[in-house]
């Protein structure tokens, strides 16, 4: 079973253990050596890991490509007891706004903060050459990537359907308005 990182595990990973704004400090002179932006990348996404890593041996945390979470994109979790959240994960019920970290070749460098975040917009599908368009295409979005997580005791099927929910609910719902005719 794989699935996206959420907000939560996705600034984990990237903070390797650190509490500052970036991985390597709290200097953003240092990023050239850690990150693709909109200053070094010549306006385009590299290969993967030619960068240094982050302490956990993680590449391109910090730009080249912004990154899907599964979280909806809102306000951070309530708090709960001490610093744990009632519920770490933003569950979306919704298609759009989707939670996006880590920044991209095309940001500057305060955007690629391990804090930063921002939400997935309609507009990134808008140029969708297929007609019927596509539920996945993001042509306008040729920031945006992905990468995966894979728990260590692998969830009940119960669970395992509860991340993926969401998003078969929205791709039915685009499914039958393309049936009707309806362009989004």
């Amino acid at each position: 079973f794989y699935r996206l990182p959420t907000e939560a595990e996705w600034e984990y990973a990237c903070r390797a253990g650190s509490q500052t704004a970036w991985s390597f400090g709290d200097a953003a002179v240092e990023i050239d050596r850690f990150a693709w932006h909109a200053g070094n990348s010549g306006r385009r996404y590299q290969q993967v890991a030619q960068l240094e890593a982050n302490a956990w041996g993680l590449f391109d945390l910090h730009g080249n490509v912004a990154e899907w979470t599964l979280d909806a994109y809102a306000g951070y979790a309530a708090p709960g007891e001490g610093d744990i959240p009632v519920d770490p994960i933003a569950w979306p019920s919704t298609e759009f706004p989707r939670s996006v970290r880590g920044g991209s070749w095309q940001d500057e460098p305060p955007a690629l903060r391990c804090a930063a975040r921002r939400g997935s917009a309609f507009s990134w599908k808008r140029m969708d050459p297929q007609i019927p368009q596509s539920v996945w295409y993001h042509t306008n979005a040729r920031f945006l990537g992905f990468r995966v997580v894979r728990p260590l005791v692998e969830p009940s099927s119960e669970e395992q359907l509860k991340y993926w929910k969401p998003d078969l609910d929205s791709v039915r719902r685009i499914v039958d308005r393309q049936r009707r005719g309806e362009r989004d």
